[in-house]
């Protein structure tokens, strides 16, 4: 980009379209990478012989791609000692779990170990990818293959700088969806993988078609345009096999997203009681199966889902839930039983994989739930967004950081003041929103309309936050890369991290030890949780993504800016509109602005002299150096060196005049 004689947003568009139409998907602005999905396959850029080509070839000398960028990091670790930290962003559907995969292979490729016995530490980390995806995947209106969880994947290194060990670590974990999920869209993929599973699997379960099952026939879209759910099938297990989770736990495993399918089946209806509900008896077998699967009391299952225990001191005061209390007790048992499932599963390959704790240098790869604006936004887009703002932020900082060093070392008088943290303040300051939502969620009198209005009085004179007309119980903030509205109407049940006692303590007793792991007694909890401590999912975030900066700050960077090309998910349609607004909201134009602020067009020396020498003939005459031809032909032009990199469009005119 910077090679471009105006770098401006059509130079930039142009460019990159041009680029694209003849699939040359990424693009270079200064360090940063560009990638623009290209909706298809493009084996011969990803082949064992390309690999090589780039294998400790100087940055910039070939043409742009993903393994270069690793390749710098690989580079930089052994030369300098440094770990690095590859930051991979864009919005949902613009290639950015490809991109990672991409980016792990490379550095398998790189760091891997000689064939032996058994699969190798980056075998593991490979096949992570797929059972990962399985569990945190699902399709969305914007991408068929849409990571519905952030994940930091942290390589390390050995003295001879093989791969030694890895771990995963996983945020916000989209736990509506497995109830509730829109049209064109897809609940988890694991679901639908299970659905199309061998007959006998099937028949074990008692599972048949996704569209016999409610948490999969809310949407009418049951398969993905070239995937075959029952081959994944077979491809998960096999890769759950490499790394490292036994047949038995498979088993497990499996047994749960059954019971998780069935349970979401039980309906129900108005109970003999007042204010009270019972399981229908069409549903009953669900209910029987649901027990089956998890191993546990079916009266006790039902208990649990038409029943609340309300502690007063010990005692404990049993209530009757209405129609309406018990499908949301369903659903809330349903939601908790498969998030803990997924951090089983992470736990479990972090296990296998083993971490290095003798490892010095380490590479990280970053892959972050890109920026969403849909419809309708709840508190998932809220913290997917607030994270994106915490990178750009950090983003920002960075890059205004090394310019800053290097203008000083070149001696050049420069400033930028650079953006200000005001929506982050919002967002995260002790008296800003989550500590509002905090406030609410643990209280027993709040509601969304009361929180609503706390944020209307608290923050109206706020210019990033505002109060739409429609719809009601909503808010507005003007992000980075855009403003969004959130409807707050599940924003404090959402905040709650916590499961419902006689939950915890129905799946506690249970005859599976697999099933009593997930969900250990609530006495064992309390070694490790101040149980009358509220427990927020906002804060909880905040934290993981501050300990995050930290762990960023502590290494190098390097950075890909993923693109989509267009809203259809079609191959050589290219949206100018959509590019825009995707190189202005992700922040790609502001760090083309950043890194080239008030010098865009840097030249070496030599470059400078071969292009505008023609300015004074007389100088290239002489036995001058580089710089000293360059002083002479500045100063001409009643210009200093220091400005060599300003005055490119001074030289354009004057070369013209000429």
């Amino acid at each position: 980009m910077i090679k471009l004689l105006y770098l401006h947003e059509p130079g930039v568009l142009q460019n990159l379209a041009t680029r694209y139409k003849h699939n040359e998907i990424y693009t270079y602005a200064g360090n940063i990478l560009i990638a623009i999905n290209p909706f298809k396959r493009l084996p011969h850029l990803y082949n064992t012989t390309m690999m090589e080509h780039y294998k400790e070839a100087t940055f910039g000398e070939l043409s742009p791609h993903v393994f270069a960028v690793a390749d710098v990091a690989y580079r930089e670790m052994i030369n300098k000692g440094t770990s690095s930290s590859i930051l991979v962003s864009g919005e949902s559907g613009s290639g950015k779990t490809e991109t990672t995969k991409m980016l792990m292979n490379y550095l398998a490729y790189l760091g891997g170990r000689p064939k032996v016995e058994g699969w190798t530490v980056e075998q593991k980390i490979l096949e992570s990818n797929p059972v990962v995806e399985a569990f945190g995947n699902a399709k969305t209106v914007n991408n068929n293959n849409s990571s519905r969880f952030g994940k930091f994947v942290e390589i390390h290194f050995d003295q001879n700088w093989r791969i030694s060990g890895a771990t995963i670590q996983t945020y916000l974990l989209e736990r509506s969806r497995v109830c509730h999920i829109s049209k064109a869209e897809r609940n988890y993929h694991i679901f639908y993988l299970l659905c199309a599973a061998p007959q006998e699997v099937k028949k074990k379960y008692e599972l048949g078609s996704p569209k016999l099952f409610h948490y999969l026939n809310q949407s009418d879209c049951y398969e993905l345009d070239g995937v075959n759910d029952a081959d994944e099938y077979l491809a998960t297990r096999k890769a759950m096999d490499i790394v490292g989770i036994s047949e038995d736990e498979q088993e497990a495993i499996f047994r749960v997203v059954a019971a998780i399918l069935h349970l979401g089946n039980i309906e129900f209806e108005k109970g003999k009681e007042e204010d009270s509900s019972a399981i229908k008896t069409k549903t009953r077998c669900h209910l029987d199966m649901t027990a089956k699967l998890l191993e546990c009391d079916a009266k006790r299952l039902e208990d649990a889902l038409i029943k609340n225990v309300l502690k007063a001191c010990k005692e404990g005061t049993t209530r009757n839930l209405k129609t309406n209390a018990a499908l949301n007790s369903r659903d809330a048992l349903a939601k908790s039983i498969y998030f803990r499932l997924f951090n089983w599963i992470v736990d479990k390959i972090n296990k296998s994989i083993g971490q290095d704790g003798n490892s010095k240098s380490m590479i990280g790869v970053l892959d972050l739930t890109g920026f969403e604006s849909f419809d309708h936004n709840s508190f998932e887009q809220f913290c997917f967004n607030y994270s994106n703002e915490k990178l750009q932020g950090h983003f920002n900082q960075h890059v205004l950081k090394m310019n800053q060093e290097e203008y000083t070392k070149e001696g050049i008088e420069w400033s930028y003041v650079g953006d200000k943290q005001d929506v982050l303040n919002l967002i995260e300051h002790k008296h800003g929103i989550i500590a509002l939502l905090n406030e609410c969620s643990s209280s027993l009198t709040d509601t969304h309309e009361t929180f609503c209005q706390k944020l209307y009085v608290k923050f109206k004179n706020n210019n990033f936050f505002s109060k739409p007309i429609n719809p009601q119980n909503s808010f507005t903030l003007r992000h980075f890369a855009g403003k969004v509205t959130y409807e707050a109407n599940l924003f404090l049940e959402k905040n709650k991290d916590y499961v419902v006692d006689n939950h915890q303590n129905l799946l506690a007793a249970s005859s599976c030890r697999f099933v009593v792991g997930l969900f250990p007694s609530p006495a064992q909890e309390q070694n490790t949780l101040n149980a009358s401590k509220f427990s927020s999912i906002g804060s909880s975030f905040m934290e993981d993504l501050n300990k995050l900066i930290e762990k960023l700050n502590s290494t190098t960077h390097q950075y890909i800016r993923c693109v989509k090309p267009n809203n259809c998910l079609k191959p050589t349609t290219f949206e100018n509109c959509s590019i825009i607004r995707q190189l202005r909201s992700g922040g790609v134009l502001k760090a083309i602005e950043i890194s080239c602020a008030e010098y865009p067009t840097k030249l070496m020396f030599y470059e400078f002299l071969d292009r505008f020498g023609v300015l004074a003939p007389e100088v290239l005459e002489g036995n001058h150096d580089d710089k000293a031809a360059c002083q002479m032909i500045l100063k001409k032009m009643g210009l200093k060196t220091n400005q060599l990199c300003r005055c490119m469009q001074s030289c354009r005119m004057y070369y013209a005049q000429v």
